[in-house]
């Protein structure tokens, strides 16, 4: 059987999803998004409705498994839930409505991939405007919500996915490590290379080299 391995105690559950569902919501989707704060890459978006009838064991929030068990959740949840779409935001759009436009963005159309359509959407911390589907915005869904879970890990899959795609194509980033965030090698590598097509140029970060009191 397989086991997967948060690094906490706490998974998502399905409460809040029935609790809806007894008010009459029959679809009740989870959205999530992934990638807002790197440097390079997209912001991608999923959007799951899980299938009440089809059990997914060990479902949290995607930044608390390990890469291996994303990957085998990731298959549950492709193969049993009952709709599930993911929606990305490219840079350049990025820095011509900004992130946090983007990230709505890419909420909306995951959600709107769906088909059927959803009944009622429930959002990890956000609000998502001109969705015209009822929705409740959970503050640290991602932990508590087992759609909003499953939604972070379809997300999460497939961005890293892609990044390391782009990692053989810009191998002088690291792409394949970090997954576009800002950690110390990838900003080593934007000093020695300047900035690829596919990097963020509205994200500016301080430098971690600058030894300047």
């Amino acid at each position: 059987m397989r086991q997967v391995r948060a690094t906490h105690k706490v998974q998502a559950r399905r409460t809040l999803e029935n609790a809806m569902r007894r008010y009459g919501f029959v679809a009740v989707a989870g959205v999530d998004e992934v990638g807002r704060g790197c440097l390079a890459g997209p912001v991608m978006a999923g959007a799951v409705v899980l299938d009440a009838g089809r059990h997914i064991a060990g479902l949290a929030d995607s930044k608390a498994l390990t890469a291996a068990d994303r990957e085998a959740l990731y298959g549950e949840i492709v193969a049993r839930a009952a709709g599930w779409a993911v929606a990305a935001v490219e840079p350049t759009e990025i820095d011509a409505i900004n992130i946090h436009r983007a990230t709505l963005k890419a909420m909306r159309e995951a959600v709107c991939m769906l088909a059927p359509l959803p009944d009622l959407v429930l959002v990890d911390a956000f609000r998502v405007p001109n969705l015209l589907i009822a929705q409740r915005s959970v503050i640290g869904g991602d932990r508590q919500c087992a759609a909003i879970a499953a939604a972070s890990i379809v997300a999460k899959v497939t961005r890293d996915r892609l990044m390391r795609r782009l990692h053989a194509d810009y191998p002088g980033y690291g792409f394949d490590r970090h997954k576009g965030y800002a950690t110390a090698d990838h900003l080593a590598a934007v000093a020695r290379h300047g900035y690829s097509a596919v990097h963020r140029r509205t994200f500016r970060p301080p430098t971690l080299f600058d030894t300047r009191g």
